[in-house]
């Protein structure tokens, strides 16, 4: 996937940039490449770290808290990557006719058996034509933009002090040049590696060049291990890809995106610090990658799981954890950074985290519940792991009906939203399933009267009759409607012939859908009513058209989607259902995940051509 157009110039004010980026990374870092070709986000030590590279969120500030390469002349540039990899591949032409290419990864191979991902950028130069004079500005910063990194130097190195590690930039460019921003021409290639700060072992030039090869592999034989539809196979890959970058490989955690504070609507101060692990989220992602076969994420996620329960409380689960299981998120503000095109406030944390949110306990138990079935897995659950989640499903069954935020995470409002009964209700089905399984016939008939008990609750109190055929509503005591509702089907918690189901569906077109795009929910919230759409929910739309018979409408709103994708075949959260505009923070796991699911459903059989 690449393309060519024409590009920012250096001075021009990032308000006029978009989410056109490009994510790179190995699972312990990661990065976003903006269509300039500038490294404009990324943090250390870890994803929920210090922004050192945060100019997208910078506002004008357009030399601090970046790389780029910058060619005199420069009239065009294309960016790709390499099939089947997080390697990005940038060139940019200047008007003379000469040009560079750019070659940027995060380092991620074994070596010594064990997984080296350091927290490390590589970007390596190439001359591909004519005589090109480039000028390089790595500006990073400090203590969330409060200032640019003061920085030391020897002969082949520049060491940025952006805390009590600093960075280190081994390179064979001229360091005076890089120093003071000054353009030179490149008459052979140029290779950075900016990382921890330590002597770069070896010869750098050949160094790189490996660990760029061993990189390559790496992905390659990931993605070949893939279990891909026929169809739209590679945009299901490029996400896959995606989110296997949003995990921190080291704990098993997954994060719901790469950034925060990039808000879901202009001006809407909806900004967010997506940096954490929500184990809702979570649940989406390794549903959608376990259907793929990517059993890696799965396992180490799976060991996250078992550390947040086992620190669990009496099963008391919360919504949201660091990316280290880490419990208190608290939310502040960045006051330096002005934010996604100055749209404030930056937020780092999260208050999310004191929240209830009943619908956790099933995310928990689903997941955890193929462990103790899945014979590929190197560890499979035991009963000391059904006992440590039968307490999960404790409070499952004690929270069915009580409030909480729900999914959408109200600040301001609690009832008893119907989606996190249901998932309740999942955690109690699929325990008993596990009892079954390991034959403990008393847990069985024991979870599932609790199951039973649940359903018919929520049959009780979320319907709601109306003349025009009734629906269930979003919660028990309202009867506004929400597109999470779509999910009763995924979690087998209806039939999709069921009239209720259809009689909610046809409620859920009129009232939230919005041409070919789906709200999360119509009714004001504490920040007002919604002013996008949310693109995972657009999913549930198409799955759901699907799953009426609609294939044909539900393959052209796909395809639809498809094309609102950025170049890097990417999603954020939420779209302008009016100019189609992407909004949110990026790259969003759910709207991922509804790629690939949505891919899987609709999909011709491979069938078809053997």
């Amino acid at each position: 996937m690449s393309v060519s157009h024409d590009i920012l110039r250096p001075s021009e004010s990032f308000e006029q940039a978009d989410l056109e980026l490009w994510p790179i990374g190995n699972c312990q870092v990661s990065g976003l490449v903006d269509r300039t070709g500038a490294l404009v986000w990324g943090c250390v030590p870890r994803v929920d770290g210090d922004p050192v590279f945060c100019a997208l969120l910078n506002g004008d500030r357009r030399d601090a808290g970046i790389w780029r390469f910058e060619l005199e002349g420069q009239i065009s540039l294309e960016q790709h990557y390499e099939r089947n990899t997080a390697i990005l591949v940038t060139r940019i032409e200047a008007e003379d006719g000469s040009a560079v290419e750019i070659r940027d990864f995060c380092p991620r191979f074994e070596s010594s058996g064990r997984m080296y991902r350091p927290v490390a950028w590589v970007r390596n130069v190439r001359p591909v034509s004519g005589n090109p004079r480039l000028r390089v500005v790595l500006k990073p910063m400090r203590d969330y933009g409060a200032e640019i990194a003061p920085t030391t130097h020897g002969t082949n190195h520049v060491r940025y002090l952006i805390g009590p590690q600093a960075l280190r930039l081994s390179t064979d460019a001229p360091i005076g040049y890089v120093l003071e921003d000054r353009s030179f021409r490149v008459e052979s290639e140029l290779h950075f590696f900016l990382g921890p700060d330590e002597p770069f072992s070896g010869n750098l030039r050949s160094e790189l060049q490996r660990m760029e090869a061993l990189t390559r592999d790496y992905w390659k034989i990931w993605t070949r291990g893939l279990h891909i539809p026929l169809e739209w196979q590679d945009e299901v890959i490029r996400c896959a890809i995606g989110l296997k970058l949003c995990q921190h490989e080291e704990t098993g955690a997954i994060v719901a995106a790469l950034t925060t504070s990039l808000p879901e609507a202009p001006g809407s101060e909806r900004n967010w610090d997506y940096r954490f692990c929500w184990i809702r989220d979570s649940y989406y992602t390794v549903q959608a990658l376990n259907r793929l076969g990517a059993l890696d994420v799965m396992e180490k996620y799976l060991a996250y799981l078992r550390n947040i329960v086992d620190s669990a409380k009496g099963g008391q689960i919360q919504p949201l954890y660091s990316v280290m299981g880490e419990h208190e998120l608290e939310e502040t503000f960045a006051t330096n950074l002005a934010g996604y095109r100055g749209m404030g406030p930056v937020r780092r944390g999260n208050a999310a985290y004191t929240q209830v949110q009943h619908d956790c306990y099933g995310q928990i138990v689903m997941p955890t519940a193929q462990g103790f079935f899945d014979r590929r897995l190197l560890r499979m659950a035991d009963d000391r792991d059904f006992a440590k989640l039968e307490q999960v499903g404790e409070m499952a069954w004690a929270m069915h009906d009580q409030p909480d935020a729900g999914l959408w995470e109200f600040r301001t409002r609690q009832e008893v939203h119907t989606y996190s009964a249901v998932m309740c209700w999942a955690a109690c089905d699929r325990l008993a399933n596990v009892a079954d399984h390991l034959g403990k016939a008393d847990r069985r008939e024991f979870w599932r009267e609790r199951a039973e008990a649940i359903r018919q609750r929520i049959e009780t109190e979320a319907w709601k009759d109306s003349e025009d055929g009734g629906h269930y509503g979003a919660s028990f005591q309202s009867d506004y409607l929400d597109a999470s509702l779509l999910q009763m089907i995924e979690l087998r918690f209806i039939s999709p012939d069921n009239p209720r189901f259809t009689s909610t569906f046809a409620a859920i077109e009129r009232e939230l859908r919005r041409g070919n795009h789906m709200l999360r929910y119509a009714a004001e919230d504490d920040f007002g009513a919604p002013e996008t759409a949310f693109n995972v929910c657009t999913f549930w739309l198409i799955e759901a058209l699907h799953i009426a018979g609609r294939d044909t409408e539900a393959r052209t709103l796909f395809e639809t989607m498809l094309g609102h994708t950025t170049r890097s075949g990417m999603l954020s959260e939420d779209l302008d259902y009016e100019n189609n505009e992407l909004w949110g923070n990026f790259p969003q796991t759910y709207s991922l995940v509804g790629v690939i699911n949505c891919a899987g459903l609709l999909s011709k059989p491979w069938s078809e051509v053997r």
